[in-house]
């Protein structure tokens, strides 16, 4: 998300503050360059007067003028103004009311209610140890309550069994005392939806509303429809009541309109972004953090929160014994690389990490593709027990076997292991305490010989000086250290693959 619109002002703060002063003129070429981007990223159009409005007024002012570096200054208001746009503080869903607390999902047809319902339900259930009544009360759609049953299985989480013929409002009245009767913390009620508002629909909502009495109305809203997703929050707001808004498929929105302009228009808070297909790819939604990725600032929070929630601490306990002991085995760089996928891949890692998005051209000319962690991923299946304990044992013969075995080439094993030898050396010199960093940056940039694609000298040393990649990777702040990847920062991580 936000992608186009990151390059662009990307691009109109690096002039900024590239420059040693700044003149009023400076800074009005500036914002008509921002006014354009934001109506380009379907911003709608008095949030956009408003916005760049309020960074003018500040950005020609005494603490611009007086500032030592003024363009950065002009950055730190553009951030400023942009958490302020996106609601200040970050509004998680509130349970703070008696049990069962009833949360009502609302929307328009296709949005990914039911998903999103099952999605919440097992964040609920995994943070805060929340115990969930999953009912539908989609009577319209064909197979609309199967689906939330089959969706409650997979996520651990119990439905209201479905009984044939009843209305949506006696099914939110038999949720309510199912739930109370069996001692739940949360009932979430899946409503129906339209192609379309219309008054039918209303009116249902409001029945629903008034016999549920819910705690939390939260709109289901489709990032990718733009400014209809604000007209559409608008509208159930005068006739329901929302209490937040929840984007769905925001992982294939690169403007990010609908949420610039949601919390402005609307005065209600974004609280979730579904980020994806699978029941865990649910983000809070925060005006800081999400600030900081426009800007190309990173969120780092963002990605220790995901490498602690993907991450499997019994086997990141076991990899930091084996660390510590100097032992590194394919078994281990599979495991590494495995993990790698759960938090987002490498791309999702990156895009994450301060200084990335200034230098997007420069990683997209390196070929870094997700798809070559699943081909390293099938050579080190293919191997025996005996060969990932022991690569040295790996001969020609053997070598063309798992190459074959694997639907790869003799080179791309080859590749493997050398990434694998220079990661086991690491490895023994974390067991010893020194020489770390040294071995991690040259295994990073160590060329296509080691699974990474060559690299410009000429652009790494831009890269270092934009604060991006420092030896072929971002280093991360002092003392942040993630949960399965070794102390410090990705120790454990392979080299860059190349696209094919």
């Amino acid at each position: 998300m936000f992608e186009s619109l990151s390059e662009r002002l990307g691009g109109i703060l690096d002039k900024l503050t590239k420059r040693g002063a700044l003149s009023e003129n400076d800074v009005n070429d500036a914002m008509r360059e921002v006014r354009r981007a934001l109506i380009e990223a379907d911003v709608a159009l008095d949030v956009v007067r408003s916005f760049t409005d309020k960074v003018k007024a500040r950005a020609i002012g005494q603490e611009v003028v007086r500032s030592v570096t003024p363009g950065q200054m002009v950055v730190k208001i553009m951030h400023d103004q942009l958490v302020e746009m996106l609601g200040s503080d970050a509004q998680p869903i509130d349970l703070n009311a008696p049990a069962p607390v009833a949360l009502m999902l609302v929307g328009l047809q296709g949005s990914g209610k039911t998903t999103t319902a099952a999605k919440i339900a097992r964040r609920l259930a995994d943070r805060q140890k929340a115990k969930v009544l999953l009912a539908s009360l989609d009577t319209r759609r064909p197979a609309a309550q199967e689906q939330l049953r089959v969706l409650g299985e997979q996520a651990g989480i119990d439905t209201l069994p479905i009984v044939a013929g009843q209305q949506p409002v006696e099914i939110a009245r038999r949720a309510e005392v199912a739930a109370r009767l069996g001692g739940y913390d949360v009932v979430i009620l899946d409503t129906a939806g339209r192609t379309h508002i219309d008054e039918p629909l209303m009116a249902e909502m409001e029945e629903i509303k008034a016999t549920a009495r819910p705690h939390e109305i939260l709109l289901v809203a489709d990032s990718l429809t733009g400014q209809d997703a604000v007209n559409l929050a608008k509208s159930f707001d005068e006739r329901v009541g929302i209490t937040g808004i929840v984007l769905t498929r925001v992982d294939g929105d690169g403007r990010g309109g609908a949420a610039l302009s949601m919390r402005a228009t609307t005065g209600k808070p974004i609280k979730l972004l579904g980020v994806g297909e699978k029941l865990d790819a649910l983000e809070d939604f925060d005006p800081s953090r999400i600030a900081g990725r426009i800007l190309g600032m990173g969120d780092i929070v963002g990605l220790v929160e995901r490498a602690t929630q993907s991450l499997d601490m019994e086997k990141a306990t076991k990899a930091a014994e084996k660390m510590r002991k100097g032992v590194f085995d394919l078994d281990d760089l599979a495991e590494q690389l495995k993990q790698m996928a759960n938090i987002g891949g490498m791309s999702g890692v990156m895009g994450m990490l301060p200084g990335v998005g200034k230098v997007k051209k420069q990683i997209d000319a390196m070929g870094i593709d997700d798809s070559v962690f699943k081909r390293q991923t099938a050579i080190i299946s293919s191997m025996t027990k005996a060969e990932k304990k022991n690569p040295d044992i790996l001969k020609a013969s053997r070598k063309k076997r798992i190459a074959a075995g694997s639907g790869t080439k003799v080179e791309e094993v080859n590749r493997l292991l050398k990434m694998h030898r220079q990661m086991a050396d690491m490895m023994k010199d974390m067991g010893r305490g020194k020489g770390v960093f040294a071995r991690m940056g040259g295994m990073m940039g160590m060329g296509a010989g080691g699974g990474a694609p060559q690299v410009d000298p000429a652009a790494l040393q831009n890269l270092a000086k934009s604060g991006g990649l420092a030896g072929g990777m971002p280093s991360l702040p002092p003392g942040l250290k993630l949960p399965g990847l070794g102390g410090g920062g990705f120790p454990g991580l392979p080299g860059l693959p190349k696209k094919k």
